[in-house]
């Protein structure tokens, strides 16, 4: 199947969960908020890309048929089904049940004389001095719409020369998305402006307005042979990456024709770039109403527990990993109190002698990074390796890059070619009798704190001293020059990975063959790699069950008779987005499991660092093997996907019992003894 409508299906599902009416009140806006920046993600990256195919001339079919322009068309469509459906469920759902709890969104036309006094007022004295009005003429050539920008295209008429003249005003984005009126009431920012444009363009007659928003190219492209330096290269990207080529227009359904035609002129939007939708536009700003500090219309607070191990020992982290590895699940487990605890103390652990990281995507305010600066100053050797190109997070890992490096760290930026996707720690650490001990952690999430507490991930931490090899050849490679493929307990990309799963598919398969107990359970946020989804149909055809448990894209078929018939996809979305990758193999009744953070794509496979690893305690297997019988399970709510595309969700049994749900049980089972607060 297609990725490009797999990942769109996901955005529905999402949407489904907006559209929910037992989920709390604040949570559906906060799902219509991610829904509008996922799509604004997806157009600059995903659309970007299949127009930047058709300008370059490499327009080759994809592996499903579709040319890219008929692929374009096919993305159109379902965008503008699913942009309608958005807009009917904030208008004629949430709205409306927003006020019902006393919380408004109101339009300027709805405003009494007192609210437009008291707007008149905040207009004077904190919108109007950042407006910059745009006349298009003959002297003014029409201004760059910059990508995301909110923007009001308005007509006007000079009373005395009788002409029409187009202007454009953008919205300023340090202004909140929402104005607050007082009593949890709001107007958009866009209809304050519009309100008082008498005021901007004084003496001459406003004719209309209407709001309209630009998605472009956001894609960066560096020639990593080409440059010299990477971070100055990549700095000059960013600026460039604003006046990237036009992907998409929105406007309100009100709009005129004729100003709709002046834009679409001036701007170069073909018809299949327009999205005529109700307003108000920029959903994605309506996180500022999810933040409301109305706890009873969201979920229930949830505290995250110290691991058993841990209970009593929180300060003796290292002595715990001497005795046996540590598997914690996030956010039900703390990442406060086990991954960022883990670097805090190997700062300041006299003992310590060095410590190398691997940093993704991480906080604006991070503990982490804190601690390996304090680690640097205090005379450790500190080695962290900053994926610069991170996408949209490259600006704040840049300044990531310099402030370590001021402390005195050792910082890399990865492979020439490559992003560095994995997530690893090491510290080195001195023990009793002189010798020098290694402990690592390898995660499926990035070291953020902030997003530690809603997505879901797993850490393994270890002193095993094939992992503690494994890390130290890993970080060698990362940081000068290597052409390692195999390891003991790691499976690396690229090289070794795709190698290590192909291997283990075909085993299951001989497994089968030989009527020995085999079976495959994926869990992954996109899988859309061609080989890896012919070799499970390749298991399917030999009788081995899959199992695959897929958050986002799926571009595999479940279901088709005489190719797929043993494969079942399931997809978890709620309250935290699943975000861990685990991959179970029977391997004859002795289970092979592995964690880490590749997903089955050819990006992350072959054009990307990543490393899984092979957990070897019994007990941590037994709990990852149920973790994928509970989702995979028909008692069990979930997404399910049919062999023609079509994703249903299913959260009753046929007697209208409530099926359960995966992340309300994980809250509940005693192993975490996760509790509400």
């Amino acid at each position: 199947m297609d990725r490009e409508e797999g990942w769109l299906r996901f955005n529905q599902r999402v949407l489904e969960l907006a559209e929910d009416t037992s989920v709390p009140l604040l949570e559906r806006v906060r799902y219509l908020a991610i829904f509008s920046s996922n799509l604004d993600e997806f157009f600059m990256v995903r659309v970007a890309g299949l127009k930047r195919r058709l300008a370059t001339g490499l327009a080759v079919a994809t592996q499903t048929g579709y040319h890219p322009r008929e692929l374009l068309e096919r993305v159109s469509e379902l965008t503008h089904e699913l942009m309608l459906r958005h807009a009917e469920c904030f208008t004629t759902s949430v709205a409306p049940a927003l006020a019902e709890a006393g919380i408004r969104i109101v339009r300027w036309d709805q405003l009494d004389d007192t609210d437009r006094h008291r707007m008149r007022r905040y207009f004077r004295r904190s919108i109007y001095p950042i407006l910059t009005p745009l006349a298009v003429d003959l002297a003014h050539p029409f201004p760059y719409i910059s990508g995301r920008s909110l923007n009001l295209g308005v007509t006007v008429r000079d009373p005395n020369a009788g002409g029409r003249t187009f202007a454009r005003i953008k919205v300023p984005t340090v202004l909140p998305r929402f104005i607050e009126l007082g009593g949890e009431r709001f107007v958009p920012v866009e209809d304050v402006i519009a309100g008082h444009l008498p005021q901007l363009f004084e003496g001459m007659e406003v004719l209309e307005h209407h709001a309209f928003r630009v998605t472009r190219n956001a894609d960066l492209e560096v020639d990593e042979d080409e440059t010299d330096d990477l971070v100055q290269s990549l700095e000059n990207e960013l600026l460039r990456r604003r006046f990237g080529p036009l992907v998409r227009l929105e406007v309100e359904d009100t709009i005129s024709d004729p100003v709709l035609r002046t834009l679409r002129e001036e701007l170069g939007a073909e018809e299949g770039e327009i999205f005529r939708v109700p307003g108000p536009l920029s959903l994605a700003g309506l996180d500022q109403i999810a933040d409301l500090d109305r706890p009873e219309l969201r979920y229930d607070p949830m505290v995250p527990v110290e691991p058993r191990a841990l209970q009593g020992r929180v300060d003796d982290l290292f002595a715990v990993l001497g005795e046996g590895e540590l598997l914690v699940h996030h956010p039900y487990e703390s990442f406060v109190g086990t991954t960022e605890r883990f670097l805090a103390l190997a700062a300041s652990d006299p003992q310590v002698v060095a410590i190398k990281q691997t940093l993704y995507r991480t906080s604006g305010d991070s503990a982490i990074v804190r601690s390996l600066i304090e680690a640097a100053r205090s005379g450790k050797e500190v080695v962290v390796l900053v994926e610069i190109k991170a996408r949209f997070d490259e600006q704040q890992n840049i300044r990531w890059a310099r402030t370590l490096e001021d402390a005195g760290c050792h910082v890399v930026y990865g492979v020439v070619g490559l992003k560095t996707h994995c997530k690893l720690a090491l510290v080195v650490r001195r023990e009793g009798d002189g010798s020098l001990r290694r402990y690592g952690h390898i995660g499926t999430g990035n070291y953020n704190p902030s997003t530690a507490r809603v997505y879901e991930d797993f850490g393994l931490f270890s002193a095993d001293p094939e992992v503690g090899e494994d890390l130290s050849d890993l970080f060698n490679h990362l940081t000068g020059f290597s052409r390692k493929r195999h390891y003991r307990r790691l499976s690396v990309a690229p090289g070794g990975l795709r190698e290590d799963l192909m291997a283990q598919i075909h085993q299951e398969i001989g497994n089968a063959a030989r009527s020995e107990p085999a079976g495959i359970r994926i869990k992954v946020n996109s899988l859309v790699d061609e080989d890896i989804i012919d070799a499970l149909y390749d298991a399917s055809c030999a009788g081995v069950p899959v199992d695959l448990w897929v958050r986002g894209a799926c571009a595999l078929r479940p279901g088709v008779p005489g190719l797929s018939e043993t494969i079942r996809v399931r997809s978890v979305l709620g309250r935290f987005l699943e975000h861990s990758r685990v991959l179970v193999f029977e391997n004859g009744g002795d289970p092979r499991v592995w964690l880490g953070s590749a997903d089955l794509m050819p990006r992350n496979l072959d054009r990307r660092v990543e490393a899984l690893v092979r957990v070897a305690d019994p007990e941590q297997r037994a709990r990852l093997v149920d973790l994928m019988e509970l989702a995979m399970a028909d008692t069990t709510a979930s997404w399910r996907l049919d062999q023609f595309g079509t994703w249903t969700r299913v959260t009753h049994d046929a007697g209208g019992e409530a099926l359960l749900d995966v992340q309300n049980t994980l809250r509940g089972d005693r192993h975490l003894r996760a509790v509400d607060g």
